[in-house]
C-alpha cells in the first residue's frame, strides 16, 4: 500500500487575477505566482511540497465543472468557507453536509472559474 496515492493537484483557470484572488479570499491566505513560458501558475501553500498544488493557465488547461472533484481541506469550519464564496465571485452547489465519522463534513462549491471543487474536514 502506497503511503499516498494523490501528491499533486492543478486547477485549471481562465483569468489568473481573478482566480487567485478568489481563493485568496475564501481561504484566507496569501498565493505565491510564477510564470513559465506560456503558463502562468499561483502555488497553494503548503507545509509538504508534494502534497500540494495550484492554479494554472495555460492553454492546455481549461476549467470545467464536469472534471475530477478536488477537495480542498475545510479546517477550521466548512461554513467559513463556504460563507465567502458568493462574494468572491463563486456559488455554493453543496453546503456543509455531515457524512459520517469515517468522511466527516463535506461541502461543494463552483469557483471563479466554473471549476467545481469540495471541501473536506474530517
Amino acid at each position: 500500500m502506497r503511503d499516498r496515492v494523490f501528491i499533486w493537484v492543478e486547477i485549471p483557470v481562465s483569468d489568473m487575477g481573478r482566480a487567485k484572488a478568489f481563493y485568496e479570499h475564501i481561504l484566507a491566505m496569501e498565493m505565491q505566482s510564477m510564470q513559465m513560458g506560456d503558463e502562468e501558475y499561483a502555488f497553494f501553500p503548503a507545509k509538504e511540497e508534494q502534497n500540494g498544488g495550484l492554479l494554472v493557465k495555460g492553454p492546455n488547461h481549461t476549467p470545467s465543472p464536469d472534471g475530477v472533484t478536488v477537495y480542498i481541506d475545510g479546517r477550521p469550519d466548512l461554513d467559513i468557507i463556504l460563507s465567502k464564496v458568493s462574494e468572491a465571485g463563486g456559488q455554493v452547489v453543496m453546503a456543509k453536509t455531515y457524512l459520517g465519522d469515517h468522511a466527516g463534513y463535506v461541502g461543494m462549491f463552483i469557483d471563479s472559474e466554473g471549476n467545481r471543487i469540495g471541501l473536506q474536514h474530517l
